[in-house]
């Protein structure tokens, strides 16, 4: 698989990762998280939109990843594009700005990305960070709208824009997300239903398949 290692940037929202595939190369699961990243790959800048359900990532041996990730909400206001035109998408970024703006040397990638992004930098919605940190916590659809004095027609546009996807999507993947992490700790499917908001294990089950592509065992495995 090789070596992956993810960190925190000194921009708020924004971890960079890199990932150097080993001999055999890989395929790794990406799981849908509301972010987009901003990745360079063996020279090439790509972008990659907000997923719906999961991914599969083919990379050959000794292929060198290196990545910004925003958090949900934060990266369509630097890229300069709505999230919803880059859902389930990787795109090359020349499509998004111009090929003279798009130049990362390979020798120092990450420190490259960093520029870019500075370069081109928004401060983060408030309005948009605090939907995204209440679907994260659990908080329902309705008590979202209620609590940042938005209509329920204006919170969906609002999530489009900025997430890719609805409200009601973006809350399901956040306690996938969840759900997930409490299930890598050892705690008891039936615990992880109960508690993250599921009907029963079974509809855990069923959003994770549908969400993840796999049953939540082999996520585990």
């Amino acid at each position: 698989m090789g070596v992956y290692a993810e960190w925190r940037t000194g921009l708020p929202g924004v971890l960079a990762w890199r990932r150097d595939v080993g001999p055999a190369g890989s395929t790794a699961r990406i799981l849908p998280d509301g972010c987009l990243d901003l990745m360079w790959r063996d020279g090439d800048l790509l972008v990659a939109g907000p997923d719906t359900t999961a991914q599969l990532a083919v990379s050959a041996p000794g292929t060198r990843w290196v990545a910004l990730r925003f958090a949900a909400g934060i990266g369509p206001a630097v890229l300069g594009v709505p999230a919803a035109e880059l859902r389930d998408l990787r795109v090359p970024l020349t499509d998004l700005w111009p090929a003279a703006a798009c130049h990362v040397p390979d020798d120092d990638p990450l420190r490259g990305l960093h520029r870019l992004v500075t370069a081109r930098w928004r401060r983060p919605d408030p309005l948009v960070t605090g939907i995204a940190a209440r679907l994260r916590s659990g908080t329902p659809v309705a008590a979202v709208a209620a609590q940042t004095g938005l209509s329920a027609r204006q919170l969906l546009r609002r999530s489009q824009e900025s997430f890719g996807y609805g409200p009601k999507l973006l809350g399901r993947i956040m306690r996938l997300q969840r759900a997930l992490g409490r299930a890598q700790a050892g705690v008891p499917f039936a615990t992880v239903a109960a508690e993250e908001g599921y009907a029963d294990q079974a509809h855990l089950s069923r959003d994770v398949k549908e969400l993840a592509g796999v049953p939540l065992t082999t996520l585990l495995s």
